[in-house]
């Protein structure tokens, strides 16, 4: 795993989000990780992002806080993201990335509704994440494989978002050209 430090913390920050129900936060914490899953293309950041976003999903449905089971889900994550944060600083990597697997297994702890909306956060969060992976240059084949999805889940999705056609050279006007230029200079 790369960039334990950046790693710790935004998964201290995540661990605070989580416990505030910061959802926006855990959003843009989760953002940032793409970002490095993008360079690095670690298995494990790529599920750290996920994870992250999805808990910022879950959040943001806050009828789900009443359902039976919801507490139990909380404890368990906000459980193995301590321990998880623990881990990073004693560079266990491997017990580490157990850790965020954890976390999806607290899913099947669950019994009823709960487990199918969550399941269902999980899912699409996963193709939303693999889908900014490819915003980032990775191939369709890559993502799909990092994020164990399917090419064709992945490439719906992507056409459906617009995401495939974003142009990534953009120039400016010369107008604006010359503005700049000014603006350097004066």
């Amino acid at each position: 795993m790369k960039e334990s430090e950046n790693l710790l913390r935004i998964l201290e920050e995540s661990f605070n989000a989580f416990k505030s129900k910061d959802s926006l936060k855990l959003k843009k914490l989760s953002n940032e990780t793409v970002h490095t899953s993008s360079l690095t293309q670690d298995p494990s950041n790529i599920l750290i992002a996920v994870v992250i976003y999805s808990l910022g999903k879950l959040l943001e449905r806050e009828n789900y806080f009443n359902l039976p089971g919801w507490k139990n889900f909380e404890s368990l994550t906000t459980s193995a993201l301590k321990i998880s944060i623990e881990d990073l600083k004693q560079n266990k990597e491997e017990k580490f990335t157990q850790d965020f697997i954890q976390i999806r297994k607290a899913i099947g702890k669950i019994s009823g509704k709960l487990k199918k909306y969550i399941e269902e956060v999980f899912e699409k969060s996963e193709i939303t994440k693999a889908s900014r992976i490819y915003e980032h240059g990775i191939s369709l084949g890559q993502t799909s494989k990092l994020l164990g999805i399917t090419i064709y889940d992945l490439a719906n999705y992507t056409g459906q978002t617009g995401i495939s056609e974003v142009s990534l050279n953009q120039t400016i006007n010369e107008k604006e050209r010359v503005k700049m230029l000014e603006d350097m200079f004066i």
